[in-house]
């Protein structure tokens, strides 16, 4: 049996990312590669409000290893696009982030999703850092 899409509830952060119209496809909804990139786009926009990520200075930065999606139904521009995340696991040198995309006003996900990134440093990424101290700090109030 599968589990029922989640609630805006069961998530701790938000952000409105309203749909283009190059988002859909032949079929006349959002592309499935649009899912993944509003998922990318919320998760440096949770790391660029807290002060986690800065674009051209940041001496450490997360590669994601590993994502997914799960998807329970259409959206097509021009909907809105709230998307919401909260924290899955933080480990040591690495954060799984769950997040969901919701239409509209609606209370229910239309997909939801995993990243993980693990914690390297910039300029030389073979190693693995720990997370970044405002990175804890942020994440630890959004734990599910």
């Amino acid at each position: 049996m599968r589990t029922p899409p989640g609630r805006r509830a069961d998530y701790r952060w938000f952000l409105a990312m309203p749909l283009r119209w190059m988002d859909n496809d032949i079929y006349g909804h959002m592309n499935n590669v649009q899912h993944y990139s509003l998922f990318d786009t919320l998760v440096a926009r949770f790391l660029l409000a807290h002060g986690v990520l800065d674009l051209k200075t940041s001496t450490e930065v997360g590669l994601v290893v590993e994502t997914g999606c799960r998807y329970h139904a259409p959206a097509a521009f021009p909907d809105e696009i709230t998307g919401g995340l909260r924290v899955q696991r933080l480990g040591g040198s690495s954060i799984t982030y769950a997040l969901a995309l919701f239409r509209n006003d609606e209370d229910q996900a239309i997909a939801e999703g995993h990243f993980t990134h693990v914690y390297v440093k910039r300029d030389e990424q073979s190693r693995t850092v720990p997370l970044p101290a405002a990175l804890r700090s942020a994440a630890e109030a959004l734990l599910a």
